[in-house]
């Protein structure tokens, strides 16, 4: 009988020691509490991500033009009052050079003068800045909310690009490709550059 509690004590008596060991360790490495006292969660995330297209990109940005507008978007009901939304609308857009489009043939150099042949410039981005724009207030909106604040934003998206090609972006960006690439050229050949676009589009609005 002594034999058997002379075990038991001394197996509690172990069990105590290795706790006591174990909270010493967890305590000196950082942990308050063995892994068997805390209450722990883990969280794993895993990602399966498939790279879909890589696109070239040459397209030189050449001018930035920043919008503000004031969209005010109604529709016209039969029975029911005409809904409405007011937008505050803030966006870009952005006129460029496809640089990807130049080939040698359109580069021609003599001794002193070195004739460069770009593309006619675009407009590569309009768009609506949606971190900056907000919708004011909508009335008698009702289910249709959504799609009036939708069709209030392409409209907006619409009247940026317009809005752009009428205040000459494009005669922007030919002016700024001069301005900017001529001295680059310049420099790096030793010669006198000359810059050209083609003529159609000036063509088109003599017509």
């Amino acid at each position: 009988m002594r034999f058997i509690n002379g075990l038991i004590k001394l197996a509690i008596f172990v069990i105590l020691l290795f706790g006591v060991k174990s909270i010493y360790d967890h305590v000196k490495t950082g942990s308050l509490l063995p892994n068997w006292f805390q209450n722990k969660e883990s969280m794993a995330t895993t990602h399966h991500i498939l790279l879909q297209e890589i696109t070239t990109m040459g397209k030189l940005e050449l001018v930035r033009y920043n919008f503000k507008d004031v969209v005010e978007q109604e529709k016209t009901n039969l029975f029911l009052p005409n809904a409405k939304a007011v937008l505050i609308v803030q966006g870009e857009a952005i006129g460029c050079v496809d640089l990807t489009l130049v080939e040698i043939a359109d580069i021609t150099e003599n001794e002193e003068f070195l004739v460069l042949n770009l593309p006619e410039p675009e407009l590569c981005v309009f768009k609506i800045d949606h971190n900056k724009s907000k919708v004011y207030n909508t009335e008698y909106a009702f289910t249709d909310e959504s799609k009036l604040i939708d069709e209030a934003y392409k409209h907006a998206e619409r009247q940026i690009q317009q809005s752009a090609l009428d205040m000459g972006i494009l005669d922007q960006t030919r002016e700024n490709a001069r301005k900017i690439l001529t001295p680059i050229f310049e420099k790096s050949t030793g010669r006198k550059v000359v810059i050209k676009f083609p003529l159609n589009q000036k063509i088109d609005k003599l017509r």
